[in-house]
């Protein structure tokens, strides 16, 4: 048990350089800002970081409008490196932000759906935030891959022919009133 306890330490201070790594990654969008941050404040851009997420964390759980800084969290970045995969010539950054996407809009709509869900669950900002980064993690298996290869691309290898129809049919049945007219 206590061989547990002692890979702690190990793991933080991994968690903590990769964290150094990615704050001074010039190729970040984020990276000019904690460069001035750090600058006028004297203080090493890791606490900035760390102080500015305990500082959402803690808005997320009491704060007005927690809802909308954790759309704007789900929303602003990966947008922002979609428009960069886009304009990039390789495919692969595509279909990761694709299947973010994918697993965003399916979430969006089951919470739609639970609306009571955002009442009765406590800090339930706080956990869909945490979900959200999770899911767009910079790492090859972060949550959206693993929820998109264990559930989605299995239903909808299952049943998108029966899906393909449907949609068929009826642009076929919709082509036909509007010609009517």
């Amino acid at each position: 048990m206590s061989s547990q306890f002692s890979q702690i330490p190990l793991w933080f201070d991994n968690y903590k350089e990769n964290l150094k790594i990615s704050l001074r990654d010039p190729e970040k969008p984020w990276t000019k800002t904690f460069d001035i941050l750090e600058q006028r404040s004297g203080i090493d851009r890791v606490n900035i970081f760390a102080v500015s997420a305990t500082f959402c964390a803690l808005y997320l759980v009491f704060g007005c409008g927690a809802q909308l800084l954790c759309n704007i969290i789900g929303v602003l970045y990966p947008a922002y490196v979609s428009i960069h995969a886009i304009e990039s010539s390789t495919k692969q950054d595509d279909t990761k932000w694709l299947i973010y996407w994918v697993t965003f809009g399916i979430f969006t709509v089951i919470e739609f759906f639970s609306h009571l869900l955002t009442n009765i669950i406590p800090l339930y900002w706080l956990f869909k935030c945490g979900f959200l980064i999770w899911c767009m993690l910079p790492v090859d298996n972060n949550g959206s891959v693993i929820i998109y290869n264990k559930l989605v691309r299995p239903h909808f290898l299952k049943h998108h022919a029966s899906v393909d129809k449907i949609i068929d049919d009826g642009i076929r049945k919709a082509g036909s009133v509007l010609k009517d007219d």
